[in-house]
């Protein structure tokens, strides 16, 4: 699992365990790993779909939008590089 995944499943159980401390206990709740870690796939997934859609926009000119599939593109691989998510 990516590690950025990791620490942002800690800070949810947090606060949902109403804790102040970032590594408070989590012991009080169980989440299996795997449900957490294909849950944020299925998340990041779905934000890069979003950011996909912007290629569908109406736009001014045919340079308009070769510029925009350039950085939904771009978008696209970092979102995909930083969560670890093909």
């Amino acid at each position: 699992m990516n590690e950025r995944i990791r620490e942002l499943e800690l800070q949810a159980m947090s606060i949902v365990l109403n804790s102040n401390d970032p590594n408070g206990d989590v012991n009080k709740m169980y989440i299996p790993t795997e449900f957490t870690k294909k849950f944020a796939e299925l998340i990041v997934r779905e934000c890069i779909n979003e950011v996909e859609q912007a290629k569908n926009s109406p736009f001014v000119s045919l340079d308009d939008a070769k510029r925009m599939k350039h950085f939904v593109d771009i978008t696209k691989k970092k979102i995909q590089k930083h969560f670890e998510v093909e």
